[in-house]
């Protein structure tokens, strides 16, 4: 009998547990990563708003900017800060622009390693490669309308840098919805992506690093 009540607490807690989170563990990736293959492939482009909320250990309030995204494939990303403040990050292949208000730096991502890494985080979170990246061991999770990508840095560089990165991807096109970056220092950065629009005509001139 109390064997029995036992394994039914247990049962109870266990089904708690996955109302409260929402998410239960993906036991086949292989399903997944030929899902996130075929979507990549019918996928050329992205555009959308972002709204990015860093929690900084030091402050009780968050710091909120809103801004503008875009991707084409290959490797071209465009993410335009809007709000507090302009701030502007383009990656073409291997080579990185940033730009703020007051200044503008180039930087080419192979003389950078770190940014070399996050030019392939990016890169690989919109073309849905990312359960490729080696650099990263990643438990995926699924709930009816997600799936969650839990990566933990296996790269040195990377791990000096963050302890986790969470992914949240959207079941209908498999495209990613929301990101967060757990830093060593107890920081977090987390940016979600909103009215996305797939494969819309995108200009070659609004991912110019020169």
């Amino acid at each position: 009998m109390r064997k029995w009540l036992l394994l039914v607490m247990c049962g109870l807690f266990s089904l708690q547990m996955q109302a409260q989170t929402g998410f239960k563990p993906v036991t086949d990736l292989a399903p997944l990563k030929q899902q996130f293959a075929k979507a990549a492939q019918n996928t050329q482009s992205i555009q959308c708003d972002f709204v990015q909320e860093k929690n900084l250990s030091m402050l009780s309030d968050k710091i909120t900017s809103k801004g503008k995204f875009w991707f084409k494939k290959d490797n071209k990303v465009r993410m335009e800060y809007t709000q507090p403040s302009y701030y502007l990050l383009v990656i073409n292949g291997k080579e990185i622009k940033i730009k703020d208000a007051q200044k503008e730096n180039k930087v080419s991502g192979k003389a950078n390693k770190l940014f070399d890494q996050i030019n392939k985080i990016t890169v690989d979170c919109v073309r849905g490669t990312v359960l490729d990246n080696a650099d990263f061991s990643t438990k995926a999770f699924e709930n009816p309308q997600f799936y969650k990508l839990e990566m933990v840095p296996a790269n040195k560089a990377l791990k000096e840098y963050f302890s986790k990165i969470t992914l949240l991807v959207d079941k209908q096109d498999y495209s990613v919805s929301k990101i967060t970056m757990d830093e060593q220092s107890g920081d977090d950065t987390t940016i979600s992506f909103l009215h996305k629009q797939l494969n819309a005509n995108i200009p070659d001139a609004l991912f110019s690093a020169k």
